[in-house]
């Protein structure tokens, strides 16, 4: 028995043919899903990235506990008890976060591994005096910069090279019984960089700045630069179908599909100017972002050309593999191996729980999904379980590990007490996006949030249980306003509380050349705060940024780039710029 896992990161399920009409050039997931199970209701959970990859290990949801992190001392490693069982199991990826801070105890959990770098701005090569680029994150954009010229060609693009390394794994070890090839892509994550005969496949008349990598944050690009992003996306997910198509030949070519597993999947979608936003994280969870494209080839169930409906999610996967080879998914392991959906599709789970640490805590139940909001505006208590105090690129700090006090245990920590500790959240606040309820049923792309209390009450009482079957913390029930020892009831319920400032973070943002003082708003916050004479016409508008420290601010910050992230109405903005306009013309 053998198993291959195809991983790509940030691939859209809606611009992919098996799931709807699309533009996009995929052929091999279309002939995947005639080989495979196609899942209708294929939910992420913890996000982003390595959050999902915990989840892939241990088949739980972390998000209520953790931010991003590595794995910690008590997490079960699907992968690793394969390996203890006798599966030898294969890394290849190109993935830069396996090898920063915050992923790094993911990959040795391999029998062996292998890494392909050169994505995302990764510190690989080192060019000295290699141009600079102006930008709030300039330094990752240069070193990209720098990356992509010993990429120059689709061969040694850093995709290709790992897909290489999966097809040589498999021609080794063709003949070799139970092992697990997992081909992790980091494409089609941004930048979207692919090379001139994908970009060839959707040619349009574009003049603007050079556009493939999106800012975490609201569009305020033009019509055509942004239809120009989705190109760019476009021609590299038809350079990751290719990639399919290569690992679906050598299936076909060796005649794998008798005795090997074969599951195709992402940790998360993208949004490309859907819901006026671009990428992910920093706006609510919506659809095009969690509802994921999943294909599934399992030989013990024969299952192939045939679509499931029934809920599942990423923690699924860590139990389905373990079964397949016999190894049993252990005890803390919330997820179920999804042969029973496949014989049946028979549901698996009442509900789908989603979000990232800090953020809306989301339920699902297929029908309706429900956003909870922090229930004020300071989004706390927010608090880190942690054993391995490090970020994404960095270990906790001095000052964020001095209020670190022992927890008592979880069910899931194997008896150990963490270090609890306060968290923060710069960007990311539930809050100020409010608490949201849409029925997909009627409205499938989330257009209009609704407002019915009976639907929110129901909701709300599934979202509680979920959270207490997840053994979520005290603190995560009291920043949602949630009872912890009690049933909720329409007291709790926050959809039409919050539905101002929802409508009002939701606004789109207008073109810079219809704000007024379109020039000073987009200048240096810091600079306006460090002028005593513009102080009063900030205090009136954003009092709350005048009153606090700005250690934290990015020097070129802007008004601009606070409403882009959705931090500041568009209707404060307005009467923002005219009164600093204003008093612009008065300053002389």
């Amino acid at each position: 028995m053998k198993a291959i896992i195809v991983m790509f990161d940030s691939l859209n399920r809606h611009m992919l043919a098996p799931y709807g009409d699309t533009f996009v050039q995929a052929p091999n997931f279309a002939r995947l899903a005639a080989k495979a199970t196609t899942f209708d209701n294929f939910y992420a959970g913890s996000m982003p990235c390595m959050p999902a990859r915990r989840e892939m290990h241990t088949g739980r949801y972390n998000f209520l506990h953790r931010s991003w992190g590595p794995l910690e001392p008590f997490d079960d490693s699907m992968p690793q008890l394969l390996g203890a069982a006798g599966v030898h199991t294969h890394l290849a990826s190109d993935h830069p976060h396996y090898w920063e801070d915050g992923g790094a105890t993911y990959h040795t959990r391999y029998t062996t591994w292998e890494f392909f770098r050169g994505q995302e701005g990764d510190p690989w090569k080192g060019v000295v005096n290699a141009p600079r680029v102006s930008a709030p994150d300039g330094g990752m954009r240069r070193q990209d910069l720098v990356n992509r010229a010993y990429m120059a060609t689709e061969a040694e693009h850093s995709q290709t090279r790992t897909v290489d390394a999966g097809l040589h794994f498999m021609e080794t070890n063709a003949s070799a019984d139970r092992w697990l090839l997992q081909i992790e892509l980091f494409d089609p994550h941004e930048p979207f960089f692919s090379h001139q005969p994908y970009k060839e496949i959707y040619p349009h008349d574009y003049d603007g700045p050079e556009f493939d990598w999106p800012g975490y944050r609201k569009v305020t690009e033009p019509a055509e630069q942004v239809e120009h992003a989705r190109y760019e996306y476009a021609a590299l997910v038809s350079m990751c179908d290719r990639s399919l198509g290569r690992v679906l030949d050598f299936m076909d070519a060796h005649d794998m599909w008798d005795d090997t597993m074969l599951i195709v999947n992402t940790d998360h979608g993208f949004l490309l100017g859907e819901h006026g936003w671009w990428a992910k994280t920093v706006q609510p969870w919506f659809n095009e972002l969690v509802h994921l494209p999943m294909f599934l080839w399992d030989p013990r169930t024969g299952d192939r050309d045939t679509r499931r409906g029934a809920l599942a999610q990423t923690i699924d996967i860590a139990p389905t593999v373990l079964r397949y080879f016999g190894v049993d998914p252990t005890p803390d392991m919330q997820g179920t191996d999804l042969a029973v959906v496949l014989d049946d599709d028979r549901a698996v789970r009442e509900g789908a729980l989603f979000g990232i640490h800090g953020g809306h805590v989301n339920v699902t139940d297929g029908r309706y999904v429900y956003m909870r909001a922090s229930v004020e505006p300071a989004n706390a208590p927010l608090e880190q379980y942690t054993l391995m105090p490090t970020h994404m690129r960095a270990r906790f700090s001095v000052t964020e590990l001095q209020p670190w006090e022992p927890a008592e245990p979880f069910s899931f920590t194997k008896g150990l007490r963490t270090m609890r500790m306060p968290a923060t959240s710069a960007l990311i606040n539930s809050w100020q996006h409010g608490t949201l309820l849409f029925d997909l049923q009627e409205d499938p792309h989330q257009h209009y949030p609704l407002a019915d209390d009976d639907v929110e009450l129901k909701m709300l009482r599934l979202l509680a249980r979920l959270m207490h079957d997840s053994d979520g913390p005290r603190s995560q029930f009291e920043r949602l306003g949630i009872p912890f020892d009690a049933e909720p009831g329409p007291e709790h319920l926050l959809v039409r509380a919050q539905a101002a400032v929802a409508a009002a973070t939701a606004e789109p943002l207008p073109p810079m050349a219809d704000l007024p003082g379109a020039a000073l708003l987009a200048g240096p916050i810091l600079e306006l705060l460090d002028d005593p004479t513009a102080r009063p016409v900030l205090e009136r508008h954003v009092p709350a940024l005048v009153r606090t420290e700005h250690l934290g601010m990015p020097p070129t910050f802007s008004f601009v780039d606070l409403a882009a992230f959705g931090r500041l109405p568009v209707a404060v903005l307005r009467a923002l710029g005219e009164d600093l306009a204003a008093w612009s013309v008065s300053a002389g």
